[in-house]
């Protein structure tokens, strides 16, 4: 049976698994920021709210989550979002070899560690922005999460690893059978238009620390 309880305690869920407050989670999804506020989930005569239908629906199609996965999220209790350790590294050592396999997961020794809302992706790591290159995007000290699992659509911004061994970060202009368009996240930096077979992985850039 829906609760009121369980209903918000699923979208706050949803919104930590994909590494997002509530209201990060409603611009996502294209809602009001204030969609999701806590203040707005009891009316002012201390009757409950209930989120609509269609905002649960945009919600889910903005975070590629399932009816399924919103369901079982029903019903947990308050503040039960599992919190995982992820490998931490920085993004400069990880451009060194031997940090990563080849399906791009995390590899070797040298790894620290971070507590994070679990993402159930088994694959997903943390990587430290170091130096100004990434401006105006991501600053000195910014972490990133990447989750290798998660799926990729056009304007996320992605982790790539060309067959040259190059760690770039970029956003997905465009992907095709054959080529993928890689725009920069600065001015300083040259789009990429590559093969596919230049391409030894791709994973997407689910949460910074902005």
């Amino acid at each position: 049976m829906l609760s009121h309880k369980g209903v918000w305690v699923a979208i706050d869920a949803l919104a930590a698994r994909r590494g997002l407050s509530a209201s990060g989670l409603a611009k996502r999804a294209g809602l009001d920021p204030t969609t999701f506020n806590k203040s707005k989930r009891i009316s002012r005569e201390g009757k409950p709210r209930w989120p609509s239908t269609e905002s649960i629906a945009k919600v889910l199609e903005a975070t590629d989550g399932t009816l399924s996965e919103f369901v079982a999220l029903v019903g947990e209790e308050a503040g039960a979002v599992g919190m995982v350790r992820l490998p931490a590294l920085s993004l400069a050592k990880a451009r060194q070899p031997g940090f990563f396999d080849a399906a791009g997961h995390p590899t070797g020794p040298g790894w620290d560690e971070v507590a994070f809302p679990d993402l159930r992706d088994p694959a997903a790591y943390a990587l430290e922005i170091g130096g100004d290159g990434m401006l105006p995007v991501y600053r000195d000290g910014d972490v990133i999460v990447v989750s290798p699992a998660a799926s990729i659509r056009r304007g996320d911004r992605v982790l790539v690893k060309t067959v040259n061994g190059d760690i770039l970060a970029r956003s997905l202009a465009r992907k095709s059978a054959l080529r993928v368009e890689l725009q920069a996240l600065n001015a300083d930096e040259a789009n990429l238009d590559l093969d596919l077979g230049e391409i030894a992985w791709l994973a997407r850039i689910v949460w910074a620390s902005q």
